[in-house]
């Protein structure tokens, strides 16, 4: 009786096979590991947040609308911060009550779902969270006060544990990049209020000195740190002026060192600057201009943090709000009164922004948050 054939399997294909197997494993490995980008588009006159997903060549596919639970009138803006792990997102609604509306950032897809509400002292322009994600900073526009709440283990805002008064129209509350310092703008005062941060005990004193002035009327509105710490750049709403200054950590001390403007070249009318943002590496900052419906573009001189203007590009109606994500590779822009955003490629040799495309957001857009999630 004759034996059945056994086929074997010869040593070269079985290795071939591995190999294939090891490489397709390793492939899905990359793939998985690959961080995934996403942007948050605060809509005020919706109470809501666009989730949008972003693709490596920039483009954006919307993934959720998020709704502002408990609130039901609109405000005049909706200021959004992230919490450094990244496992929260806040936004602050400007109508009563006055609220903080939390949300848990799913670290796989992206999507917010509602943590719970704090409170806030008043109506607030702006909002931050300091670097050791235990405390938000929020400033108020027609209060002129800003507040520092601690942030609750869920990421839920407590209450105010201290109201300050300011000068007029606090505008923008933003920590020190070492978070001994958190700094804010009075627009309708001129000035900048310093104070020093006990991230241990949450508390804030005045500085020494406790403010620093600038041009009467240009009314100082957003900074934003170049990423070596040494510099700031802050961009005034009234004149359209962006200045530089040198920024010196151990007293938190502003020096001014350039001034230059947000203006398209030839414009002669009324200047109504908005947002200031750098990209992650330092060489390229950007500024929005509402009445001109301009973003400016600049390069950075990492070692004397002086600017060189680019140039000005057409963007969305009423630019009050854009920023770049964190390959610094893309810039997202929208438009209060053209409900949509529009992105752009930064060259990384120029610093010139090109316009990809644009898409439909909520009611009166105007705040970007982009947030990378492995």
């Amino acid at each position: 009786m004759s034996r059945p054939t056994r086929r074997i399997a010869s040593a070269a294909p079985r290795a071939a096979i591995a190999t294939t197997l090891a490489f397709l494993t390793l492939i899905s490995g990359v793939r998985a590991g690959m961080a995934e980008t996403f942007a948050y588009v605060g809509n005020a006159d919706s109470n809501d947040i666009s989730v949008f997903k972003m693709a490596e060549n920039g483009e954006m596919m919307p993934v959720q609308t998020a709704a502002f639970t408990g609130v039901e009138k609109p405000g005049p803006s909706t200021p959004l911060a992230i919490t450094p792990d990244h496992r929260v997102l806040i936004a602050g609604v400007r109508s009563q009550p006055y609220l903080a509306v939390s949300f848990a950032i799913d670290p796989k897809t992206g999507q917010l779902s509602h943590i719970g509400n704090g409170p806030l002292a008043d109506s607030m322009a702006n909002i931050a969270i300091d670097r050791t994600g235990k405390f938000l900073f929020s400033a108020s526009y027609g209060g002129n006060k800003v507040a520092l709440n601690p942030l609750l283990a869920s990421g839920v805002a407590g209450e105010p544990k201290q109201v300050i008064p300011t000068g007029l129209n606090a505008h923008a509350f933003l920590p020190s990049p070492d978070n001994r310092y958190v700094f804010a703008t009075n627009l309708g005062s001129d000035q900048v209020l310093a104070f020093a941060f006990d991230a241990t005990a949450g508390t804030l004193t005045p500085n020494d000195p406790p403010a620093h002035k600038v041009p009467e009327k240009s009314g100082p509105r957003h900074f934003v740190f170049h990423p070596n710490g040494k510099f700031i750049y802050l961009v005034h709403e009234l004149n359209g002026d962006v200045a530089a200054f040198a920024y010196e950590a151990k007293g938190g001390a502003w020096d001014e060192i350039q001034r230059t403007t947000a203006l398209p070249e030839g414009f002669t009318g009324k200047p109504w600057a908005a947002d200031i943002h750098i990209t992650p590496d330092g060489r390229f900052l950007y500024a929005s201009e509402r009445t001109t419906n301009t973003l400016a573009a600049y390069k950075v001189d990492a070692t004397s943090g002086k600017l060189t203007t680019i140039g000005s590009v057409p963007t969305e109606k009423q630019p009050r709000g854009f920023h770049i994500d964190p390959t610094g590779r893309y810039l997202a822009a929208v438009g209060e009164l053209s409900d949509s955003m529009t992105v752009y490629a930064i060259d990384q040799s120029s610093g010139a922004l090109s316009k990809l495309k644009s898409y439909a957001t909520g009611k009166k857009p105007n705040w970007v948050e982009f947030l990378s999630l492995p």
